[in-house]
């Protein structure tokens, strides 16, 4: 009889990962450990483990192996350097717990490293979800830094501030942005960009070794229209304009390139980096994010993404 702690859930994920990657993918050991971030020794006992629950037959039986398969197709298709996929939630389609738990993994693993890193983030509610699910994690090797401020015109704030909302689990020097979201003019946002605290964050953002953003729709449901940082008829103008999709507040079209003037023209946000070297990370899913998320792979504006696997599948049928 199986262990409790070898019938524990995520146990077997691990054991279902090891076991595609050595049994479909044809991994030695030693390639699932580094893979994996483990010693070959788990690897080994996982892989066994794969075996022994029976998760081994014709083809890998456990819901993880669709998911692996479709995030090898994504990385395939969109030339992306990491891709995760999620079981997707049929009775709550629009929940972002799988997600969030995915991101907080690999934000985790960064975290665990040993050499000094800069870490960056956007904002949004599953950036905001994904760090809830850390741990309390002792990291003063790292530098944590923003890459836009929270700010309303009006001096409200969102409550989907990401970096705050690190600094109460995360033991890591912290770099929030204290900018608006927009400012009132590009001449405004030239005087405050040349602020040196801002001036630091913002050549801090450009050394990051890995970046997490979340992916934003435009429809009536725009979370930047929805949380008031911009009004019905900037919404409009954008849409005219070819919007698909915003990251950071940075609002590009269906290519991944930016909409021309409008709220770009005002956007405090670090500058967007295409076809970075550096992992950049978008974590979305839902159907009304398909869009967004093609057009953020379009213009390589993310070179990884977690999603889930309803999104996966309607971005490869696209």
């Amino acid at each position: 009889m199986a262990t409790k702690t070898e019938s524990d859930p995520t146990r077997l994920d691990d054991a279902a990962r090891a076991g595609w990657l050595y049994y479909v993918a044809g991994n030695t050991q030693d390639e699932i450990a580094r893979k994996l971030g483990i010693s070959r020794q788990t690897a080994q006992r996982l892989v066994s483990l794969a075996v022994s629950e029976r998760l081994i037959k014709v083809r890998l039986d456990h819901p993880i192996a669709h998911c692996m398969e479709l995030a090898e197709k994504m990385k395939d298709r969109f030339g992306l350097k990491m891709c995760e996929i999620v079981p997707s939630d049929p009775v709550n389609p629009l929940s972002i717990i799988g997600l969030a738990q995915a991101a907080a993994t690999e934000m985790e693993r960064h975290l665990k490293a040993a050499e000094p890193k800069v870490i960056a983030f956007g904002t949004g509610r599953a950036l905001r979800a994904s760090v809830d699910q850390l741990p309390a994690m002792d990291c003063p090797q790292h530098r944590i830094v923003s890459l836009l401020g929270n700010m309303n015109s009006d001096g409200s704030a969102s409550a989907y501030n990401v970096i705050i909302r690190m600094a109460d689990r995360i033991n890591a020097r912290h770099y929030p942005m204290p900018l608006p979201v927009f400012a009132r003019s590009t001449e405004e946002r030239t005087l405050l960009h040349n602020q040196e605290p801002v001036h630091n964050i913002l050549e801090l953002s450009k050394k990051a070794d890995v970046t997490f953003v979340g992916i934003g729709n435009m429809d009536d449901t725009a979370p930047l229209f929805i949380d008031g940082f911009i009004d019905r008829s900037e919404l409009d103008a954008l849409n005219a304009a070819g919007a698909a999709g915003e990251i950071t507040s940075w609002v590009f079209d269906g290519d991944g390139q930016l909409i021309e003037g409008l709220t770009n023209s005002r956007v405090a946000s670090a500058p967007l980096v295409p076809f970075s070297e550096k992992p950049i990370v978008g974590i979305a899913a839902g159907d009304l994010k398909v869009d967004s998320i093609l057009g953020a792979l379009a213009g390589h504006l993310v070179n990884g993404l977690i999603t889930n696997e309803a999104t996966a599948e309607l971005l490869l049928a696209r």
